[in-house]
């Protein structure tokens, strides 16, 4: 925690003189897009992973025909057809999954009063009038229209367009690549569940960003976004 501390405050002394008083929020920003960057490489095999899932929609028709009648033998004939060509239908929860330690790091070094013993200097910086330790709740005490409810108000702004874009995209995703079925409309096994489910993940930024410190809301709502153009780039 304190080498990341002195980490922050040292990005935030180097772009002082471009962002001013925000210059931690920038600092960030730009912490963020470097986990994103370092987890690039990873998104880009998700993409071509389900490219390889939508190629093998033919083979996996085969196999419906040969099988149809035997739903557990045309079950275990698809997860084979998987494993031989080396897709995996969950592959693209990685990158999201390998994000999670960086979320909880910044969100613990915004929620302690003190780091190695002393008093925690971050917690003093800002985004414009709302400082980086502070929640929702804390920031519209003072009313919608004060500084901190004003920047809260416009980062919601920005979640609800990226998660209705997300959402979109998403739907748009799954019409063109339908996820395999194994016999009688079954989806594979907790496929069907994620494919459902994953149009509606981006709204629940809107809830993360409510609930946790500025700080890591900056995280969320910077990697949001940075995740749905990578998507967009990447499965055109």
């Amino acid at each position: 925690m304190s080498v990341f501390a002195n980490l922050v405050e040292h990005l935030a002394d180097l772009l002082q003189p471009l962002f001013g008083a925000s210059a931690a929020a920038a600092a960030i920003v730009m912490f963020t897009a470097l986990v994103r960057l370092l987890v690039h490489p990873l998104s880009r095999a998700a993409a071509r992973g389900q490219k390889a899932r939508t190629a093998l929609q033919p083979k996996i028709a085969e196999l419906r025909k040969k099988h149809g009648k035997n739903p557990e033998k045309l079950q275990k004939a698809v997860l084979e057809l998987h494993a031989e060509e080396k897709v995996s239908p969950l592959a693209g929860c990685l990158p999201g999954m390998l994000q999670i330690p960086a979320f909880f790091l910044l969100y613990h070094l915004f929620s302690s009063d003190t780091i190695g013993g002393e008093a925690n200097g971050l917690l003093g910086h800002q985004l414009f009038a709302a400082p980086l330790g502070e929640r929702c709740t804390d920031a519209l005490q003072g009313g919608v229209l004060s500084g901190a409810g004003l920047v809260y108000a416009g980062l919601f702004v920005v979640v609800a367009c990226v998660a209705a874009f997300s959402y979109r995209l998403s739907k748009r995703m799954t019409a063109a690549n339908p996820a395999a079925r194994v016999g009688d409309g079954e989806q594979l096994p907790g496929l069907g569940a994620v494919t459902k489910v994953m149009p509606f993940m981006s709204f629940f930024t809107l809830v993360t960003v409510a609930v946790v410190p500025l700080a890591a809301a900056l995280y969320v709502v910077t990697s949001t976004t940075w995740s749905v153009v990578e998507r967009a780039v990447l499965y055109r």
